[in-house]
């Protein structure tokens, strides 16, 4: 079959055969109808994602849309290395095989769920939400981030801030339900002070933070608090990606002076089946009310070229 194909870390995958793969028992046969290109795919790609595994070669592709042998149409994952869903026919767990729902065409499904996921988990799994609560997110102008906005809204949030570099981006999110934006693009001690107050103003139950890195730094340290005589209200702090830097500077006193409990949100610290939940509890609600969301389709055979595209608030969808 033809796929796209990871050969080295260091460079793009390319358009070439490769094996068939055969289901064993447990999984099911899918024929591809298109692939998103997510953040965790290139970061598996490249080897940098604390779930690569080191082998070579291999099928990059986490999810995707397709059919089954039946002709069934389902949003599918879990494939079984070296058979990612970046080819012409792939596995897939018979567990994590959902029916989609009609009016929801194959490339939309098959961008919109994984960073649709990433936020619902982390609201509802991870950190618990309950309607009525306030939301911050680090990075909203991304498209995880823009869906956090929309699922938080949608999920009952009293307030949600959302912080970005794009002032742009962070204006049209208005739009999608953010009461507050927060541009990060600036000094550390604004940042931290506009931070600081959303916190003490209005009040932050819990924080989506896809960014990590300086952003991260900032808005810890805005929770934290001086004197003895404070209330310390729980914050859950929730990390979900690192496009910002994967490691931070952190204060012992942001812990003890603070509510702060911090949490993270992903394979390992969500259970498979929190995840395949929370895709279908999303493909439920968005066949209700519809979500803004756009994607691009390109043919799997651009694959080489397209890798490195900027993603612009465009989820990039490869077909077959």
């Amino acid at each position: 079959m033809r796929a796209a194909v990871v050969s080295a870390f260091d460079t793009p995958p390319k358009y070439a055969t490769f094996d068939d793969p055969v289901a064993a028992e447990g999984e099911l046969a899918v024929t591809v109808a298109a692939a998103g290109l997510h953040p965790i795919v290139k970061a598996l790609a490249n080897g940098t994602h604390y779930g690569s595994t080191g082998e070579l070669p291999f099928v990059p592709g986490v999810d995707g849309a397709g059919r089954l042998e039946d002709g069934t149409r389902v949003f599918f994952g879990a494939a079984r290395s070296p058979f990612g869903s970046f080819a012409e026919r792939t596995l897939a767990a018979n567990w994590m095989c959902i029916p989609l729902p009609e009016g929801l065409d194959d490339a939309t499904a098959a961008g919109i769920a994984n960073p649709a996921m990433s936020s619902w988990v982390a609201l509802k799994a991870r950190a618990q939400f309950v309607s009525g609560e306030s939301v911050l997110i680090l990075g909203a102008t991304g498209v995880a981030g823009q869906l956090a906005v929309q699922i938080a809204k949608r999920l009952g949030a009293r307030r949600v801030i959302a912080a970005g570099r794009n002032p742009q981006a962070l204006e049209r999110l208005k739009a999608l339900g953010a009461d507050a934006i927060i541009l990060l693009d600036q000094e550390h001690d604004p940042l931290v002070a506009a931070f600081k107050s959303e916190i003490e103003e209005a009040g932050v139950d819990v924080v989506l933070d896809y960014l990590w890195g300086r952003p991260a730094e900032c808005a810890l340290e805005a929770i934290s608090q001086k004197g003895l005589h404070k209330a310390a209200p729980r914050v859950r702090y929730v990390q979900i990606g690192s496009s910002a830097g994967g490691t931070i500077s952190l204060a012992a006193a942001s812990l003890r002076s603070s509510g702060l409990e911090l949490l993270g949100s992903g394979f390992g610290s969500a259970s498979l089946i929190q995840i395949r939940t929370a895709v279908e509890e999303f493909f439920k609600s968005a066949a209700r009310e519809p979500i803004q969301f756009k994607v691009k389709s390109a043919p799997l055979s651009e694959i080489e070229s397209l890798w490195n595209s900027p993603e612009q608030g465009t989820r990039l969808v490869f077909q077959p």
